[in-house]
């Protein structure tokens, strides 16, 4: 061998050196080496059969699906409207030409106060016939005054004088309707003018208006109503109850009310009809609630939400609120599988007692054992 082919083989054989020293210093294992998440506690493990294992499980209690007594609960929600009861339409039976509004939508009034003032030519008419008929009824008196002379002294007949008597009542009876038909007609007769004054018949807000100044007013088809008057000291509220809940609305139930404007306002009422026709759109009945309205708190066409509860308590399976989790719009509880192993399932939830416990529907039956508390048992298994 020469000397130029043992220096390449010297080079070759440092360099394999050089690659095995390099090779041994990488596969050393020891604390710290390879996967760092290698030395970190699991927290828990999903298994196949959708079961949570996790480590010290006495850390969660569990409580049982236990029956106790509540009322049944409907959450449903309406629209605040006006008694009918308590609701004038504000009509006017002179036409002519509204010349002053003296009210609008939503001032409260009282009964009696002048709400519009109208340019009617019936009233200038009928005062006009209201003067005729008087002077008709003064010539007739006289006439009657003087056959009842005549007839004293023989000079007329009995006929005559009964001819005398018949005109006077009958112009009597006109002035009688003249005057009459001014008072129909909302005028004054003491005050013979044109103008009427159109007054509230009771007292309230004014929920509705349909006239503004210069507006014709039509005597014999006021369509729409001037003004509608409402006294909202006691409101109803209408609420849409589906058909297959109507058997949980009964008349006389109590309700808790709560507006969409005053979410903190709580208002009891009480059912007082449930219509006997369904709308054949969105199969609903209207529910009608009666309830007090102080200080004028709730306005129409409010919305509202409106909760049932039935007169007597029926026994329903409950477990404790905190032992049901909200995930993706669905509850969930978490049951226990034996040992360190657990289920998430989800159940059917109906309304939350006084008592803070959550009526079941479905998904658990009576004496089944859940975590007490859901969701700490989520944070601890790291579930989302």
């Amino acid at each position: 061998m020469s000397t130029r082919e043992g220096i390449i083989l010297l080079i070759v054989g440092i360099q394999v050196g050089l690659i095995l020293l390099l090779t041994g210093c990488n596969s050393q294992t020891g604390p710290g080496a390879g996967d760092p998440a290698q030395g970190e506690a699991k927290v828990e493990e999903i298994h196949g059969d959708g079961a949570v294992q996790v480590d010290n499980p006495e850390r969660f209690p569990l409580v049982a699906v236990e029956r106790r007594p509540a009322a049944d609960e409907l959450h449903v929600t309406g629209v605040v409207a006006p008694d009918v009861q308590k609701s004038v339409q504000v009509l006017s039976l002179a036409g002519g030409r509204a010349v002053e509004i003296r009210a609008k939508l939503g001032d409260e009034v009282v009964k009696g106060e002048v709400l519009l003032v109208i340019d009617s030519p019936e009233v200038s008419q009928a005062f006009s016939d209201y003067d005729k008929f008087q002077s008709e009824e003064h010539f007739a008196t006289q006439q009657l005054i003087r056959a009842q002379d005549l007839y004293a002294k023989g000079a007329i007949s009995h006929l005559d004088l009964e001819s005398a008597q018949n005109a006077e009542q009958k112009a009597q009876a006109d002035v009688r309707a003249a005057r009459q038909r001014i008072s129909v007609l909302g005028a004054d007769l003491n005050n013979p003018s044109p103008l009427v004054s159109i007054r509230a018949p009771i007292s309230g807000s004014i929920v509705e208006q349909n006239i503004t100044g210069g507006t014709g007013v039509r005597s014999l088809d006021n369509s729409p109503n001037l003004f509608t008057i409402a006294d909202l000291s006691m409101v109803w509220v209408l609420c849409d109850v589906y058909e297959n809940d109507l058997r949980r609305v009964h008349v006389g139930d109590s309700a808790e009310v709560r507006l969409s404007a005053f979410p903190d306002r709580v208002l009891t009422g009480r059912v007082g009809n449930i219509s006997t026709v369904l709308d054949p759109s969105t199969r609903t009945a209207k529910v009608r609630l009666e309830l007090a309205n102080p200080g004028g708190l709730m306005r129409a066409g409010m919305f509202a939400t409106a909760t049932f509860r039935s007169q007597t308590e029926q026994m329903q399976p409950m477990i404790p609120t905190t032992a049901i989790i909200r995930l993706h719009d669905k509850d969930w509880v978490f049951v226990p599988l034996g040992g360190n192993r657990f289920r998430r399932q989800e159940i059917q939830t109906g309304p939350v007692s006084s008592a803070g416990l959550q009526i079941v529907l479905g998904g658990l039956g009576v004496g089944s054992k859940v975590v007490a508390n859901a969701l700490q048992f989520s944070s601890a298994a790291g579930m989302e």
